[in-house]
């Protein structure tokens, strides 16, 4: 699959993520709306974790001449969200509470704004 189709479905499942992402830190938690954009949220930060690992990294150091820096958020996404879920599923509201924020700010934030670096796509698009 080329790069661009790549970057395209990225856009297509992190965006609609970021969105749902800060609807849920904004409405009242436990209701079945914060479960239903939550259980959404959480797929659609597993498909854009998949689907970046398919990516490779053009800006910096690479490991097997495809991984950089920002796949370590894909890793962490993958790691978080089905702990994050085993969580909130236990009963241990605290526990899933700081790995839903950790992941919004780490994968969403933090890797959002790398996306803004010189050389990578954003960047291009908005800045030049």
């Amino acid at each position: 699959m080329s790069y661009t189709i790549l970057m395209y479905l990225h856009l297509a499942t992190i965006l609609p993520a970021f969105v749902l992402g800060t609807l849920s830190f904004i409405l009242k938690k436990g209701t079945v709306t914060h479960k239903i954009i939550g259980r959404i949220y959480m797929i659609l930060m597993l498909l854009t974790a998949f689907i970046t690992l398919f990516m490779p990294s053009f800006i910096g150091p690479q490991l097997f001449n495809h991984f950089g820096w920002i796949h370590l958020f894909s890793f962490l996404t993958i790691y978080t969200v089905p702990t994050a879920y085993t969580a909130i599923k236990k009963g241990d509201v605290r526990r899933h509470k700081i790995k839903m924020i950790g992941l919004y700010v780490g994968a969403m934030l933090i890797a959002g704004a790398f996306t803004f670096v010189p050389g990578r796509y954003m960047h291009t698009l908005f800045f030049t």
